[in-house]
Formats: C-alpha cells, structure tokens, sequence
C-alpha cells in the first residue's frame, strides 16, 4: 500500500502537466486580434526570448562551473556522486518551469485584450488559464523531478552500500535535499536578473512618460512601453515560477529528510517520507478541481472579481484540508494524528497572510487610501505614507508565522520529541504550498492582464476594453502582493525546516552545533546574518536605480533627437530600450547572486558550523520581516496611484497623481525585485550551507 501511494507523485506530476498542456492549447485556440494586436504580441514576445536567452547562457556557465566544483567534493567524498547531478536538475526543471510559463503568458496578452472585446469574463478566463498553466508546470516538474530521483536512488541503494551512518531512506533524502541548491540558484538568477529588467523599464517609462512628458500608461510613443511590458513577463512570470519552484521541492525535501530523522527509530521512515509526497500529489487534485471555481460577471466590481479567484483557493485548500486527514490517519494511524494539525496550520497560515497583505495593499482599505490622500501634500509624504504601511505590515505576518511555528511544533509532539516537532514544522509548509498549483495561478494571471491593457492601449482599442483590463490589471496588483506575502511567508517556513536539516546533516557527519547565545561564534552569526539581506537588498535596489537612469537618459534622448515622436508620426526605437535593460540586468545580478552563495562558504570556513548556523537563523528572521515591508510598501504604492487614477483626489495629470506615481516608482523596485528575492536568498543560504557542510567541517580555520 505505500508504494501505491507513493505512485501518486508521478501519477500527480501527469495530471499537472496534461491539464496545463490543456489550458495552454485551449488559449492558443483562441485569436490574437487585429495585425497591430498581434505585430505588439510579437515584440513583446521577441523581447521576452532574447532575454532568457542571454539570462540562461550566462546562467549556463555559472552551472558548468559549479558542477565542476561539486564533482571534485564528491571525488574527495565530501558529497555523494549523484549530488552534482542533482544540482543540475534541479536548475533545469527551475529554469523550465518559468521558461513554459512565460512563453504561454507572451501569448496569451493580446488574446485577453481580444477577448475583452467579447466579455469581462471571457478575458478573466483566458489571463487566469495562463497563470494556471505557470502553476501546474511548476507543481508538476517539482513531482517529476522528485519522482525521476526518488525511484532512481531507491533502486541504487538497494544494490549497493549506502554513505556511513545512513539507512536507505535516509541516503535518498540527503542526496535529494542537495538538488534544492541548483533549483534555488536559478530561482535567485531568474528573480533578481527578472526583477532588474521589468523594473528598471517601469521606473524609466513612468519618470519619463508620466511625469516629464505627461502621456499615458502603455503609450506607444514611449520608447520603453515594450521593454515595460517585456519586463512584466521575465520578471513576474519566469521569474516568480522559479522562485515557487524552489520553495515547492525545498519544503518537500527538506520534510522528507526530517522525517526520517523523526521517525528513522520508530521504523517508520518511509511513512515519514511518503507524507509530504502524498500531500503534494493530491494538492495537484486539489488546484485542478480549483481552476472550475474562477467565474464572474459581466460588469463585476472589484470585490466581485476577487472573490472570483478566492473561490478557486478557497475551494482548493479545503479539499487539502480534508483529504491530509485521511492522509496522515491512513499512513500513521491515528496516535500521530497530531501531524495533521500541522498541516491545517500551515494551510490556515497561508490564507491568513494573503488576507494581511490585501488589507494592507488594497485600494479598498485604509492603508493605501491613506497614502492616496497624503499625495496632496507632496511625493515626499507618499513616500513617509508607504514606508510606514509597510512597516506596519510586518506585524501581522510574523505573528501568524510564529503562531503556526508553535502550533505545528507542539501539535505534532515536539513537547516529546524534539524531531517530531520539527517535522511538523516542515510539513506546515508543505501543507502551505500544496495548493500552489492554483494560488500561483492567481498571481501569474496578473502581468497577462497588464500587458493585456497595454496592448489595448497601443493598438487604440475602444476605451471599454481598456476598463476591463484595467479592472483585470487592479485586481492582478492584488492578488501578485499577496502571492509575494505567501511566497515569502512559506519562504520563511522552508527556511526554518533546512536549517533543521542542516542540523541534521552536521549531527550525521559527527558534529556538534553550539546553538547558545553564550557562545561567541552562535552570535557573531546572527549578526552577520541579521546585515545580509540589507546589503543583498541594497544591492539589488542600486541596481534598478543604475539601470533606470539608462533607460531615463535613452528615453529623453529619443523624445529630443527622433522628431515627430509624440505627434505619432515617427516610430521609437524600442529595441533601443530593451538592449539597455538587458544588459544592465545580466550585468547587475551578478554581485547579488555571488553574496548570497559565497557567504554560507565564507562564514563556515572562517568560524565554523555555529556560525553558519547563527548567520541563516539571523538571515531568516531578518530577510523575511524586510521582504514583507518591501513588498507590502511597493504594493500599497502601486494601488494608491491607481486609485487617484480613477478620479479620486483630482485623476490622472493632477499634482496627486505625480506624487503617486514617485510613490509607485519607489515602490517597483521594492515589491518586484529586492523584496522577493530576499526569500529566495534565505533558502539559497541554507541550501549551500547542507550541500558543503561536509567541506565546511573539514576546512574551517577556527576549530
């Protein structure tokens, strides 16, 4: 019987894969709209494809590189052999996820702008399939991989020796946990390189077109409306498709390995390990069955449309919600129930945090009216307005993380059993990104209308068109802040679960982790963990600034030297725009991704495993609490502009809406690319730290 359900993880990568397939020829089925509609489509498109083609080649050396390096541990025995090849894997299926994904989001623009022609509903249907499709690829090469690797060393360590000091199962989860490193590698590329292109593009268009030149959003006499428009598909699709990928097999793995730690002298290990598979498999089930929930009406208000997403969520988390009881009873029997409590808290986590984060970013509420109305005074006081919601907006995050830490902890047993506590931690998480199939999609969604509404925009379609999509696009602001709170609040517990087995892995090697806060080296590691997101942060927001000070300069170039631009009788030179941005952000990833990966290394050798212990608990507490008040402050900026947009406090041109769009130009860089790197840096650290624990123990100066 545990082996038919551990069939389920392949059997469940299938079904994610076939429906996505599904969706995807169900989109290309429809039409593109008129030859200007599709003539934009393909710029945008053609823009996208030569970015990750120049991203994965540099990518690409860095992975040839690493593998090297990972091939002489494993030659000195410092890893076992199938690590570096794990190591690729994981990038690949990272870097393919959010590759499908944004090829079906390029074409599915201008198919919305078209369908919005129809019906409010009809391009709710085609921008949500879209952002389905990123989920289920993603959920389903997570299970493929994992399948591919479980299968694999089950049938190698059953034929041969495992390392010392390890049962089958328990080499099969530390070989698994290291595959965690390639993946979070290429999420970090994706998101930071992704984050620097779409928002260095947004800043320029907006500085320039909105407040200098005074023309609208997505105007086509912007030169950098396409790079703008390009950005929001390698950023916020490719981009957050690896990110969640990551945290997907992360929090699988990392659960997998704690279970057997957990469970390895009850003689339940598999049953351990078959948990948080199973969950995920049916997760799977779960967000397939959610896509049939997201309807609305024609003409439907805001808070219509986003309860039209909430019910495909919803819908989703309660059938995991019921079918993990059946679960954990069928696989541990009722003494170990207690296991499924974690999972509801990781669930109910979930859904609490994106509920935080729309009250905070929404135009709906107090929190971005208030900064909306402050835009009378000035940007300086949008700016104070926006800093302080996000500060705000911490609170409430972190109080639900630490309430769903203590809960699955001790409702899992970890009051007896310190490891059973820990493995309900993870499995928290696990049951927190169960249902990523569909609540991706709700985020994903939102760039396909974006770009959607700026294809209205420059092929002059009629203005109700542009109302739709701009409904679609105002929501899709909604519902990518509270993606990025949910992606960092799982960050947060994924983090917490491979420190846990990083743990784990010095304990089997034969070493000792002195976690007091006496002991100088524990502290000297928070603290060095405490600064690193702030310097990965400012690193990455200067990059944006350096990078859209290009992007100014070039755009007022063309505006004075290309005569008959706003008049619209000359075409600008968008290609211009998306070369600079291009190259800015292959170029300004680097520094930031070579932090994230060369400090765990750095710390270990220097001062050893206590210290690199401190530095990721540091990092974690740190990095998460300044991810929530970036992404929160950028998105509450960002809705606030739309609201004085709408007509509120004197509409679009007014001396309220310049000051919101400074506010929103702050915010972009915080919301799109420090903020949601920061979780990925969190779990990169720790992912390097358990890949060359082995290498740090046997090389650190001060012993």
């Amino acid at each position: 019987m545990r082996f038919d359900l551990l069939m389920l993880v392949p059997a469940g990568s299938l079904l994610a894969l076939c429906f996505a397939a599904y969706l995807a020829l169900k989109i290309l089925k429809r039409t593109e709209g008129s030859k200007e509609m599709v003539r934009i489509a393909d710029a945008v498109r053609e823009g996208a494809y030569a970015y990750l083609k120049r991203q994965y080649t540099g990518v690409a050396i860095f992975f040839g590189a690493m593998f090297f390096v990972l091939i002489l541990l494993a030659v000195k025995g410092h890893l076992p052999i199938f690590v570096p090849f794990a190591f690729l894997t994981g990038g690949f299926f990272s870097g393919l996820s959010g590759f499908i994904g944004m090829s079906i989001a390029t074409r599915s623009s201008a198919r919305t702008a078209n369908m919005a022609q129809k019906s409010l509903n009809s391009a709710l249907g085609v921008a949500f399939s879209s952002g389905a499709v990123m989920g289920l690829v993603v959920v389903g090469l997570g299970l493929l991989d994992l399948s591919i690797w479980y299968y694999l060393l089950d049938w190698w360590y059953s034929s041969h020796p495992t390392p010392a000091g390890m049962d089958k199962l328990g080499a099969i989860t530390s070989t698994m946990l290291c595959f965690g490193m390639g993946a979070s590698s290429q999420a970090l590329f994706a998101r930071v390189g992704g984050g620097i292109f779409t928002k260095a593009a947004d800043v320029g268009a907006d500085l320039v077109g909105k407040v200098e030149a005074g023309i609208p959003e997505d105007d086509p006499r912007n030169p950098a409306v396409i790079a703008d428009n390009v950005g929001d598909n390698v950023g916020d699709v490719a981009g957050m498709g690896a990110d969640l990928y990551e945290s997907y097999v992360g929090s699988i793995v990392a659960t997998m390995a704690l279970g057997v730690a957990a469970f390895g002298g009850l003689g339940m290990s598999l049953q351990a390990v078959t948990i948080p598979l199973t969950m995920a498999a049916v997760g799977v089930l779960a967000s397939v069955v959610g896509t049939f929930f997201v309807k609305t009406e024609e003409k439907a208000e805001q808070g219509a449309l986003l309860m039209a997403l909430r019910r495909g969520v919803f819908s989703s988390s309660i059938i995991v919600a019921i079918a993990s009881y059946f679960v954990v009873k069928h696989i541990l029997g009722m003494q170990y129930i207690g296991i499924y409590w974690s999972v509801l808290s990781g669930l109910a986590a979930g859904v609490l945090i994106g509920l935080s984060t729309e009250y905070f970013t929404s135009s709906r509420y107090k929190p971005t009216r208030a900064i909306a109305l402050s835009a009378l005074t000035g940007p300086a006081t949008v700016v104070i307005s926006g800093m302080s919601v996000g500060m705000l907006s911490t609170a409430i995050p972190v109080i639900i993380v630490s309430v769903a830490v203590l809960a699955s902890y001790y409702l899992s047993g970890g009051a007896a059993n310190a490891n059973m506590g820990l493995y309900g931690v993870a499995i928290s998480a696990v049951g927190m990104l169960s249902t990523l199939g569909i609540t991706l999609a709700t985020d994903a969604y939102g760039p396909v209308a974006d770009n959607a509404g700026g294809n209205a925009e420059m092929s002059h379609l009629p203005k109700d068109v542009r109302q739709k999509t701009d409904a679609l696009d105002s929501l899709g602001n909604t519902t990518a802040a509270t993606g990025k709170g949910f992606a960092i609040g799982s960050a947060a517990l994924t983090a917490l679960a491979l420190i846990a087995a990083y743990r784990d892995q010095i304990i089997i090697m034969g070493g000792n982790i002195n976690l007091s806060l006496m002991n100088p080296k524990t502290l000297v590691g928070l603290f060095i963990g405490g600064m690193l997101p702030f310097v990965f942060a400012s690193l990455t927001m200067s990059a944006v600034g350096r990078a859209a000070g290009a992007v100014v300069v070039e755009v007022r170039r063309q505006f004075k030297e290309i005569k008959g631009i706003m008049s619209g009788t000359a075409k600008p030179d968008y290609a211009r725009c998306v070369h600079i941005v291009t190259f800015a952000a292959q170029k300004e990833m680097v520094i930031p991704s070579v932090l994230a990966i060369a400090s765990p290394i750095i710390v270990g050798i220097l001062a050893g495993v206590d210290s690199v212990t401190g530095m990721l608990t540091g990092a974690t507490v740190s990095g998460f609490v300044l991810a929530v008040m970036m992404a929160n402050s950028g998105g509450a900026w960002d809705n606030a502009k739309k609201y004085i947009e709408e007509g509120n406090y004197g509409g679009k041109g007014s001396s309220a809406h310049k000051a919101g769009v400074v506010g929103d130009t702050v915010g972009d860089p915080f919301k799109d690319t420090s903020g949601p790197s920061l979780n990925i840096l969190i779990k990169l650290m720790s992912m390097v730290s358990i890949v060359f624990a082995s290498f740090i123990m046997a090389n650190t100066l001060m012993k």
